[in-house]
């Protein structure tokens, strides 16, 4: 065998034997459904402008927009208030739920249907970061996130051990919500609720349930690992190009956004940062705005550093060092525009999704760090913490993603 051909079939062993970027996909997991989950906190009181009933995007005006986009909205399916808090409800529920690796699996779908359905609901409420949430949200469902940092992977650990034991292993909670979210869903499609949608996620959804079934069956029916085995090869190559989706869509973002600047003439002569420093509505902070844009200098270094990293960052993938002092960088950046343009969720969108370029070697310590922190509170030192098998290495076991919901 050449070098070409046994660089291929090494290719295709690391794409097909395991899910890679574990520690990446959970963080974006964690990260994307916290910043959802924050904001519907944050506008819990103005839901019914926002979303609902009572804003100026009036149900009639979302009807006639959703006719012409076909769009997936479940608010559409009634007007009801009380349809409509059921559905808010969900949107926090599941973000929750997601944030802490639960069912995972089911839980990325119904996040993404939270998503979707308020998004859509009133598409002139949202900004670049409600953009790049939305797309996440699809991509999600694709990827196996919940391998490690999750309730997942610490069911699916003390399973392994339980199995070890020899004792028996049954779950009953998988199975009960593929059977509720199944009727569900059978419900709304034969009300006709999803006929004037794009047919792209009802599809999704169907064929979620259905591939919840063949996995359940074939751990269960199977008389031999065969069908086990290749249903979790095809899970592996799913989830490894969701993933270089998501890497292909954090740089799209930054190159496009890059070069557009690149041909503003506020960019070019070095200015077009003063300008939202002095915006009342991006001004949370003003004395912090008069201090950074004080400085002339400080300014144009701010405006081209800008432009400079969101066009250099995706041709630097491939210099390991290069790309961790730019995406440390752009962190920064977003932090910065956190605080000082009063855009928190718009910079936590963008984090989580730079979070796909994080080395392994430092999540690994942020693992251990969070780990030692919590540790240390009194209820972990009084004992009353039940002890959990020690983590295994995801990339060399594909037991954290199975059965129902995970």
């Amino acid at each position: 065998m050449n070098g070409f051909s046994l660089a291929v079939s090494r290719g295709i062993a690391r794409v097909t034997e395991a899910a890679l970027g574990p520690y990446q996909t959970a963080v974006i997991r964690i990260g994307f459904s916290a910043t959802w989950l924050l904001f519907l906190l944050r506008e819990l009181p103005h839901r019914h402008e926002l979303y609902g009933p009572d804003g100026p995007w009036s149900w009639g005006l979302a009807e006639q927009l959703i006719g012409t986009n076909k769009a997936f909205t479940t608010l559409m399916w009634s007007d009801g208030r009380i349809w409509f808090e059921l559905v808010y409800a969900l949107a926090i529920l599941t973000s929750a739920l997601l944030l802490l690796g639960w069912r995972t699996r089911t839980m990325s779908v119904l996040f993404m249907v939270g998503v979707l359905s308020l998004q859509n609901r009133s598409v002139f409420m949202g900004d670049g970061g409600d953009n790049v949430l939305h797309l996440m949200s699809i991509y999600l469902v694709f990827t196996r996130c919940a391998q490690v940092w999750s309730l997942d992977a610490r069911r699916a650990a003390r399973d392994r051990d339980a199995r070890a034991r020899g004792e028996r292993v049954t779950d009953r909670t998988g199975p009960a919500l593929w059977g509720v979210l199944g009727a569900v869903l059978l419900a709304a499609t034969l009300a006709g609720r999803t006929d004037g949608d794009d047919l792209l996620i009802p599809v999704l959804l169907w064929t979620v349930w259905a591939a919840q079934a063949l996995w359940w069956l074939a751990g269960r029916r199977g008389k031999s690992g065969e069908p086990r085995i290749l249903l979790d090869v095809v899970a592996n190559i799913v989830h490894n190009g969701a993933l270089l989706v998501i890497m292909a869509e954090a740089c799209l973002i930054y190159a496009t956004a890059g070069w557009y600047k690149i041909q503003g003439s506020r960019w070019q002569d070095g200015t077009a940062v003063y300008y939202p420093l002095h915006l009342e509505y991006f001004s949370p902070w003003p004395s912090l705005a008069d201090l950074l844009s004080s400085s002339g200098t400080m300014v144009m270094l701010m405006t081209y550093g800008t432009v400079l990293v969101q066009v250099a960052f995706p041709f630097t993938l491939f210099n390991r060092r290069v790309k961790n002092v730019l995406l440390a960088l752009m962190i920064t950046e977003h932090a910065v525009i956190a605080v000082v343009l009063g855009l928190p969720f718009f910079s936590l969108a963008m984090i989580a999704a730079d979070a796909v370029f994080l080395p392994t070697s430092f999540l690994r310590r942020l693992g251990g760090w969070s780990a030692r922190a919590r540790d240390r509170l009194p209820l972990s030192r009084r004992g009353g913490r039940t002890p959990v098998p020690g983590q295994h290495d995801p990339e060399s076991s594909q037991a954290t993603h199975v059965g129902f919901g995970a």
